[in-house]
């Protein structure tokens, strides 16, 4: 029988959700303590990565067990043995046939960026003052909404079929000190928020013009990108089936 579980986890002490050697990871403290309730190995199946440091509100994974579970009780008692970086929400039956991380039909990410000293935002947003122009970076989300190659945003060396991504919205919003960034999209790339706000905000210091975001959107080239901000202002927001 399949499972789809329902959890959240601050990312700071984690070097992201897949499991890797001699790291500590979401996917493998979640697997141990599921060991240890379910007296049997379990392997999970998440929505997607998340990089090291990177946070998510929202976030699924689907994993198999021989019996009918009691979920309230094994999200009781998860949470009860999980660190309180992860906080487990829900855990439901669902059909055989269900893929925590194909059958998502979009995700959301959030870039949070502290534009005044907060010592309570230092895990959670990128601290950054300078004054930057946002209606011009949200031309500059249009702009991106155009298109559907985003290789020049993706990290490097990366074994993917394609770099097509279809983007469904992207916009800045400022939220008194804060500076938001909202993207919506079917599928990501390893680094590709984290580079496209690196590049928007030049774009917003008037470093770079709407025709040289163009010209680096077709180059395909990393290099020719912006920065990739800080990972802790990067949280996973929404996953929708």
């Amino acid at each position: 029988m399949r499972y789809i579980i329902e959890l959240a986890y601050n990312g700071t002490n984690f070097h992201g959700w897949q499991k890797q050697l001699n790291a500590r990871t979401v996917q493998q403290e979640l697997e141990e303590k599921l060991f240890i309730l379910l007296k049997n190995p379990i392997e999970t199946l998440g929505c997607g990565r998340t990089d090291t440091g990177v946070h998510a509100k929202q976030f699924f994974a689907h994993f198999d067990f021989h019996e009918l579970l009691d979920t309230p009780n094994l999200v009781y008692k998860l949470n009860r043995i999980t660190s309180k970086d992860i906080a487990i929400k829900n855990i439901n039956p669902i059909h055989d046939s269900f893929n925590a991380r194909f059958d998502a039909k979009w995700r959301e990410y959030e870039y949070v960026i502290a534009t005044q000293p907060n010592p309570f935002l230092n895990e959670f947003s990128w601290y950054n003052p300078t004054s930057v122009d946002i209606d011009l970076m949200n031309q500059a989300c249009q702009l991106l909404l155009t298109h559907t190659n985003f290789e020049c945003f993706s990290k490097v060396h990366t074994q993917v079929n394609n770099f097509n991504c279809n983007l469904m919205e992207a916009y800045w919003k400022q939220d008194g000190e804060l500076l938001v960034f909202t993207i919506k999209a079917n599928r990501f790339l390893r680094n590709m928020v984290r580079a496209i706000v690196g590049t928007l905000i030049q774009v917003g210091l008037q470093n770079i013009d709407l025709t040289q975001l163009e010209e680096i959107i077709a180059s395909k080239n990393r290099s020719e990108a912006g920065m990739s901000v800080p990972a802790h202002g990067l949280f996973l927001t929404r996953v929708v089936y």
